[in-house]
């Protein structure tokens, strides 16, 4: 099992990345147009050393897969490892509350009856790295 991996929340037009380590959590996590997925993912790959891929399991994921199935990071391909996504949208606007609570009049309006203002793809990116490490794979 891989200490470090680049997690990818696929979806049709952006995609939530995450850069997690094992013993340190998030390195890097931003959304990101899919169009650029590929590229983006060659570059973190490359900067942080990265071997293994963690990808989400449902919407757009047998286009991603494909689209990252011939990359090529140091003559090598990355190993692409499937994880479930299922109710990790829900845990992810849990994750963005707790780094961003509500201010001001909003912290009187239940989490749960709020929006996050930005989308939450790259702690969707992040639960998958979680759920990988768990799993012990």
């Amino acid at each position: 099992m891989a200490d470090f991996v680049v997690a990818v929340d696929p979806g049709r037009e952006k995609c939530g990345v995450a850069v997690m380590s094992k013993a340190d959590g998030a390195l890097w996590q931003g959304v990101i147009a899919t169009e650029q997925l590929t590229e983006k993912i060659r570059h973190l790959a490359m900067q942080y050393g990265l071997t293994t891929l963690v990808l989400g399991d449902r919407t757009s994921s047998g286009k991603a897969k494909e689209a990252l199935a011939d990359l090529l990071i140091e003559d090598k391909k990355l190993e692409i490892v499937s994880v479930d996504e299922h109710h990790s949208t829900e845990l992810a606007r849990q994750y963005y509350w707790r780094e961003h609570p509500p201010r001001g009049l909003k912290r009187l309006i239940p989490l749960t009856m709020q929006v996050p203002p930005v989308p939450v793809d790259d702690y969707v990116a992040v639960i998958l790295a979680e759920r990988y490490f768990a799993a012990g794979n």
